[in-house]
């Protein structure tokens, strides 16, 4: 396995990527030949869709219980898939540094069941879940998950955990073992089976700093929110200020889930009616009223971009801004809202419940930070170019499991 890099090899080590010093030399995947590495790598930052072909495909630090599909690499995290069975347990947990997930799970399972072929997770029940996927990870790489876009905009709460895991959505650096999800239903009841993608994994290489002067000079490079923003704003993150007034959607600004709905098939798209499950949200004379009861779909007031070189993540929760949650799918992959891979224009879509008290938010109120990270090298997929992407170009947008909507085609035409 790999050593720490020692002095002598320092100063070479600046010339390679990440990949080439795990791995000895850069391998191209699909040819097997040996190619030299980008000028434009750098020693640490988020692994690229290609190097995490390598890792799956060459080094077998990304394992799984069934080939790993092509179309589950994105241009900056891969999605992980539901095993074979879920659990359903008494309590949401963290294993804690000396036990594994399985230990927790002879503690806490009420009941196991098999989803090979599918099965209903109830809504307001919680079920950990191992994953097809596993890492065995090395010296300097640790992992960060989230759930998929998709999965947020259904309120599925969903968290990766690990063994000896002390944080939800960390893997440690050096762990080697198997991935579980811990998936709660909030709103809607869902049918999963095992092959099911709710949560993706990215793999960090290093220790990169979030620095906020780096952001500021993205921001005035990149206009990474098209929103003025001052300086002395952009703090742990670039703001995020939403729209409560629908000017583009004839005073349309999102949608409410609707209570006691029927069941989603995490699997099927563009299958369902919106009226079935959701009611449109209109502005209001001053600002909207959050309940603690209910889920929405809202948006920013203007598009956001992410550089091709970099990848962001939405703060999911700041008591600075507000009690309450915004996103829970927090990753932005590289190209999303950008001009080169067709994302002009792309807003953030926010999914947004209250806590505990009703709370209002008014028209361009901070409701996130986006912190931008590098990647060690430019991916070979962009956001919405090659990677099958759902939400490019997007204003306020359901998750893909719905039919288009009248909200869709006003954005169509405006």
């Amino acid at each position: 396995m790999l050593a720490g890099v020692r002095c002598g090899q320092l100063m070479e080590s600046r010339t390679k990527s990440p990949v080439e010093d795990l791995l000895g030399q850069k391998t191209d995947v699909s040819s097997g030949s040996v190619t030299s590495a980008s000028e434009a790598s750098h020693n640490t930052g988020i692994l690229p869709s290609q190097d995490l072909e390598r890792l799956i495909r060459v080094s077998k630090d990304i394992l799984a219980l069934e080939p790993i599909l092509d179309d589950q690499i994105q241009p900056a995290s891969l999605d992980l898939r539901l095993g074979a069975v879920a659990y359903r347990v008494r309590a949401s947990f963290l294993p804690g540094k000396n036990s594994t997930v399985q230990q927790k799970l002879d503690q806490f399972a009420m009941h196991k069941m098999d989803i090979t072929n599918g099965a209903v997770l109830e809504r307001g029940c919680v079920y950990i879940v191992p994953l097809l996927e596993s890492v065995g990870l090395r010296h300097r790489v640790s992992a960060m998950g989230n759930p998929k876009s998709s999965t947020g905009r259904l309120d599925i709460f969903t968290r990766l955990i690990t063994d000896g895991g002390t944080e939800f959505d960390r893997v440690r650096e050096q762990y080697r073992g198997p991935l579980y999800a811990e998936i709660s239903p909030r709103t809607f009841s869902v049918l999963v089976r095992k092959g099911s993608r709710l949560n993706q994994l990215r793999i960090r290489y290093g220790s990169p700093s979030a620095d906020d002067e780096k952001m500021r000079r993205l921001q005035e490079q990149f206009q990474l929110v098209d929103s003025p923003v001052d300086q002395d704003e952009i703090r742990n993150g670039v703001p995020i200020r939403v729209d409560v007034r629908g000017e583009k959607t004839d005073g349309i600004i999102g949608y409410k889930a609707k209570t006691h709905s029927g069941l989603i098939d995490i699997d099927k798209e563009r299958y369902y009616d919106v009226s079935d499950f959701w009611e449109p949200v209109r502005a209001p004379r001053g600002g909207l009223v959050l309940d603690p009861a209910d889920f929405y779909i809202l948006a920013s007031t203007g598009p956001v971009r992410v550089p091709s070189n970099h990848a962001a993540e939405m703060i999911a929760y700041d008591t600075l801004v507000g009690e309450f949650r915004v996103h829970y799918a927090g990753f932005f992959d590289p190209g999303f809202g950008d001009p080169e891979a067709g994302g002009e224009g792309a807003r953030a879509v926010l999914e947004v419940r209250s806590y505990e008290v009703p709370f209002v938010i008014e028209h361009g109120q901070v409701v996130g930070r986006l912190v931008y990270e590098r990647l060690t090298s430019p991916p070979q997929r962009l956001y919405g170019r090659s990677a099958g992407s759902s939400y490019q170009r997007q204003g306020i947008a359901l998750s893909k499991h719905f039919k288009p909507d009248l909200i869709t085609q006003l954005q169509g035409s405006a």
